[in-house]
């Protein structure tokens, strides 16, 4: 593992209890899967087929799976609002950066619905997944703003 840098996150493993651990943002994606450092200092490779979610907690005394999964009205952040459903069933959404250039080549990265829950980002592996759905792109450039009416009783100078 290089660098100096990690994040605490909780591994949701599908066949398996969660794993917590540290990664390091930046290089935490591998061909094989994810590269986990362990609080007893241990360097793991978690292969994608085996892992459902990685939750960037706050502290590793809330649960990885706390929060909601959904969102109750249609949120606010900008990005593009996805229902992610994974091969057992279970549905989340979040929201992905409008950037192309951030789309990691393993899976997604999203914003959870509950910014006040212990999780912060959630990377899902596409392995994990049986369907992933747009459901809208929020703060979209491509929305022109109208031009304001000009009123009927200004003259116009060069008006022919």
């Amino acid at each position: 593992m290089s660098g100096s840098t990690t994040k605490k996150a909780i591994l949701r493993r599908f066949e398996k209890e969660p794993l917590a651990g540290y990664v390091n943002p930046i290089s935490f994606l591998q061909p094989t899967g994810i590269e986990v450092l362990s609080a007893e200092g241990r360097v793991t490779t978690v292969p994608y087929e085996e892992i459902k979610t990685v939750s960037f907690v706050r502290d590793f005394e809330g649960s990885g799976n706390a929060g909601r999964r959904v969102f109750n009205t249609r949120p606010k952040i900008e990005g593009l609002w996805l229902s992610l459903e994974f091969r057992d069933g279970e549905v989340l959404e979040g929201i992905l950066p409008n950037d192309l250039l951030q789309l990691e080549p393993f899976g997604f990265t999203v914003v959870p619905p509950d910014s006040y829950s212990n999780n912060q980002r959630v990377f899902v592996p596409r392995a994990a997944l049986r369907s992933a759905e747009v459901l809208g792109v929020v703060g979209s450039p491509l929305r022109r703003r109208r031009a304001k009416a000009v009123p009927k009783e200004q003259i116009g100078l060069f008006d022919e």
